[in-house]
């Protein structure tokens, strides 16, 4: 466990494994380092793993002020150089997706592969009809979840962010009582990312130089506003492939850790073999 100052943060990490190509795991809102524990063993047979806190959250410094989601990006690249590790592989989970697409669009040299598991990139939907009924829902859900932090139920702000935003109901109940804890800690770090305007933008033509191989990955039982996002980023990344894993949902290493360790590790052994 390492404690250091990258891009002008107090960053948390854990590195795993020493033999390998080297794996970056970036972990979504709410959330922390902790949430890859159920995989890191089983990818740290086959890569030098990298897990760490986000700004923000949990082991990391948290700063005054608003942030922005280009600091969160700029503080990847900072690990990854600070590091030694480029050009090594980057998986992220729901925001932290974002966040490793984002730098796959403006780094591109740090990096030899992505994995994006249901980026949130909603803002990709924008302008089309059919989408709007939906977009207009997930920004209320949104919206009433922020509402409650800033009432300090930081509680039952966490538990109406799983059940009616991204878990799906009754998924409060199910998580590790240490994964509640976490996210019920982190809580204010999500107001501080839903009032960042770049947070979930993203410029698809930035991300169409980007030629190294992308994994996009959606459950099957994930909320539906995952899957048109995927389309439009495979549409606009030159070597995008597209996994849908059966009966899983957002949070894949924690629900389906084994089926996720395999997805993962087979495909940097693809593509480290290329």
């Amino acid at each position: 466990m390492t404690i250091d100052r990258i891009n002008g943060v107090q960053l948390f990490y854990e590195v795993t494994g020493t033999a390998g190509v080297p794996l970056v795991l970036v972990h979504g809102s709410w959330s922390s380092h902790d949430n890859w524990d159920l995989v890191v063993p089983g990818l740290a047979d086959s890569c030098r793993v990298v897990a760490y806190d986000r700004r923000g959250h949990s082991g990391s410094e948290r700063p005054a002020g608003q942030g922005s989601v280009h600091e969160d990006v700029a503080d990847l690249a900072a690990l990854i150089e600070t590091l030694g590790l480029a050009p090594a592989f980057v998986a992220g989970n729901s925001f932290g997706a974002a966040i490793a697409l984002k730098l796959a669009a403006a780094r591109p040299d740090l990096l030899r592969g992505v994995v994006a598991h249901e980026p949130p990139l909603l803002p990709l939907l924008a302008g089309d009809p059919a989408f709007a009924p939906m977009l207009e829902d997930v920004s209320r859900r949104i919206g009433a979840v922020v509402e409650r932090i800033a009432r300090s139920d930081h509680a039952g702000a966490a538990e109406q962010f799983a059940d009616t935003i991204a878990l799906g109901p009754g998924s409060w109940a199910r998580l590790p009582r240490e994964t509640q804890q976490t996210m019920i800690e982190n809580a204010p770090t999500f107001v501080d990312e839903m009032n960042d305007p770049e947070a979930l933008a993203f410029d698809l033509a930035t991300v169409r130089r980007f030629d190294r191989p992308a994994l996009l990955t959606m459950g099957t039982d994930s909320p539906p506003m995952f899957a048109p996002v995927l389309r439009k980023l495979e549409e606009a990344l030159p070597r995008a492939e597209v996994l849908a894993l059966p009966g899983v949902g957002h949070i894949p290493q924690v629900t389906h850790p084994a089926l996720y360790v395999e997805t993962v590790a087979g495909f940097v052994r693809r593509q480290a073999a290329a």
